[in-house]
């Protein structure tokens, strides 16, 4: 693809989905990485229960869950928890105050989110939307140029981007619906929000990039801003790898191990052409990063090769 493909100037969300082990949380770290070293102030958010990022941006902070920690200068990461977020959102409308302290002890709000269908949806994205906010629902917190938003995988993602529109097509009217439809309107501006879509080279992952194109079409009107193909193995052999297979008698276990990987990084070609062809949105490819997998170095690897493609660099 041509580097600087697309424009990132007035982007504030980014939405990282795609078939569950495709390898969204690497490339979301990889994503956050790229917009920080823009000089963009970043920070990557996972869903309760999640807190994968940190480690792979070779930081010990835990991202605790409504908790923003910095891991290096302009790079953030947290949790968004929407039990704690929902009261977040409440305190810029419950009044006066000890009315909310009264519900968040009687537990109102986590029964709300738990019963509730898509509550938990609509105040997730909504989180993550106020993370770049330019003014932040806590007094104090720290306004993000750039939220990198670790995702579901395919289907629930698509139920989390869409939770704002259906909430508002419901509400119609109250400060929740008009918030709501503000989350909704930048979800479907491709300057201000880029919803990226991780497939690998396999043909259910491939299958399924392209299925959720048609459902984001479908449901908020656009497609995917960028199509990531990741963990490409790539047809050349190391330098090792060659002198072994040189080196070695026909029929060895090395020669038919060079043969396999050969194989593979031809199947991996025609399940990239593939995608290449049905995908309306530029594909992005990037490497497989080996036995020791998923590091801080080969995040920043996959950065600098996501960098360019974003026009960042």
């Amino acid at each position: 693809m041509v580097p600087g493909q697309l424009r990132t100037d007035e982007c504030r969300l980014v939405v990282v989905t795609g078939k569950g082990g495709v390898g969204k949380s690497t490339v979301s770290a990889a994503l956050a990485l790229a917009f920080a070293g823009a000089g963009r102030d970043t920070v990557a958010a996972e869903l309760s229960g999640q807190a994968r990022i940190p480690a792979l941006l070779g930081s010990a902070a835990s991202g605790a869950a409504g908790r923003e920690a910095e891991v290096a200068p302009g790079t953030w990461v947290t949790t968004i928890d929407p039990e704690a977020a929902l009261v977040e959102w409440a305190g810029q409308i419950v009044r006066p105050r000890a009315l909310l302290e009264v519900a968040v002890r009687s537990r109102a709000f986590s029964g709300f989110v738990s019963a509730a269908p898509g509550a938990s949806e609509l105040i997730s994205i909504t989180k993550a939307w106020e993370l770049s906010a330019p003014e932040r629902w806590v007094s104090g917190s720290a306004r993000h140029e750039v939220t990198v938003l670790d995702a579901p995988a395919s289907g629930h993602g698509v139920g989390l981007l869409a939770s704002p529109t259906t909430y508002a097509e419901i509400a119609r009217v109250g400060p929740i619906a008009t918030q709501a439809r503000e989350v909704a309107q930048l979800l479907r501006d491709p300057r201000r929000c880029l919803i990226v879509t991780v497939a690998i080279p396999e043909e259910t992952p491939v299958n399924e990039a392209v299925e959720l194109a048609d459902r984001l079409e479908e449901k908020l009107g656009r497609g995917p801003s960028l199509v990531v193909m990741n963990g490409l193995l790539g047809e050349e052999l190391s330098d090792e790898e060659a002198r072994t297979a040189h080196d070695s008698v026909p029929g060895s276990p090395a020669l038919a191990a060079a043969d396999r990987r050969r194989g593979l990084a031809r199947r991996q070609t025609r399940q990239l052409e593939r995608l290449r062809e049905l995908s309306a949105a530029p594909v992005v490819e990037l490497p497989d990063l080996g036995a020791a997998g998923a590091t801080p170095d080969g995040v920043e690897e996959l950065s600098a090769l996501l960098a360019p493609a974003l026009g960042l660099s």
